[in-house]
């Protein structure tokens, strides 16, 4: 009887809440959504592009605004009690989306200035401002978390999960970034390497979060977190190797190569962003070993 009052108690406080919008965080995120929404505008009406780096800032400004959104709607009615209870840590799962909100539109307003803003090109320097003050109101709120609300995370706003986050995103800078590789069968063998680990990442996330569906699998996570772990270094290693040889062998930088539209500067991209996943992971892999940074000890 115990838990069935519990769950009475729980589900009696989730009521409509229309006073979380009038709040410093409903503002911001009422705000949020709506710098998202007027940049995805002001880009879409400048026409659009086949490039990559295009398609990863609309889409970026499409889903930011929806997961704040959805954030908002369960604080409001109060559905976050629920979750709680059940399922997740919802302050660590909004703190982390917020954290994961602030990489995404602070890298597309680099990105999308340096792509698409120009000393003739007045439109898309607007929308570059437009996109660098979404990107700081997402990063305020993490600020506001962090800083003046003391919120501590459990997994995704902590560093084990968000360094996961850092992973996953860092990926997907290579994946948006993969040119020049189709005729070369070495160069082949790397995008499938970096294929390997990344929808595991995603899942290993999901399934941190939500702590119910963890204590059901059949087997112990944080061992096959470490096996991960082994398995993406050992893969990052020959992607560090291979992608740079195979590349750039008789692929001198041209003279003229602006960072903007030059083929090369966006292949030099993956070899960088290669390194940088290949230092995270292996961070990953230390932490893990030696149960530090609040990484758990296999």
């Amino acid at each position: 009887m115990g838990i069935i009052d519990d769950i009475k108690e729980t589900l009696s406080k989730a009521v409509f809440s229309p006073s979380t919008l009038l709040s410093g965080r409903g503002g911001l995120h009422m705000a949020q959504i709506l710098l998202s929404l007027v940049t995805f505008v002001l880009a879409a009406f400048r026409g659009g592009s086949s490039h990559t780096y295009w398609n990863y800032a609309m889409f970026t400004w499409a889903f930011c605004p929806i997961m704040t959104l959805i954030i908002t709607i369960i604080e409001m009615f109060k559905l976050d009690i629920i979750l709680n209870m059940f399922c997740m840590d919802w302050g660590d799962f909004a703190t982390g989306m917020a954290m994961s909100s602030t990489l995404m539109t602070v890298s597309v307003a680099i990105t999308y200035g340096n792509f698409y803003a120009c000393l003739k090109c007045l439109y898309g320097w607007i929308v570059t401002i437009f996109a660098s003050l979404t990107a700081l109101l997402y990063t305020l709120e993490v600020l506001k978390d962090k800083f003046m609300d003391k919120k501590k995370g459990s997994y995704l706003a902590a560093l084990p999960g968000f360094w996961k986050v850092m992973e996953a995103f860092v990926s997907c800078m290579i994946f948006i970034s993969l040119t020049g590789y189709r005729d070369k069968p070495a160069l082949i063998v790397c995008v499938i390497a970096y294929i390997i680990p990344f929808p595991l990442l995603p899942l290993i996330i999901a399934t941190n979060i939500l702590k119910k569906l963890k204590t059901c699998l059949p087997f112990n996570l944080d061992r096959f977190v470490f096996i991960f772990l082994v398995i993406s270094v050992m893969l990052y290693v020959f992607t560090a190797i291979m992608w740079p040889i195979f590349m750039f062998k008789n692929n001198p930088r041209p003279s003229d190569c602006p960072p903007s539209f030059c083929i090369w500067a966006i292949e030099f991209m993956v070899a960088f962003f290669t390194y940088v996943n290949l230092i995270l992971f292996t961070l990953d892999l230390i932490f893990t070993l030696l149960g530090i940074c609040n990484f758990k000890r296999t």
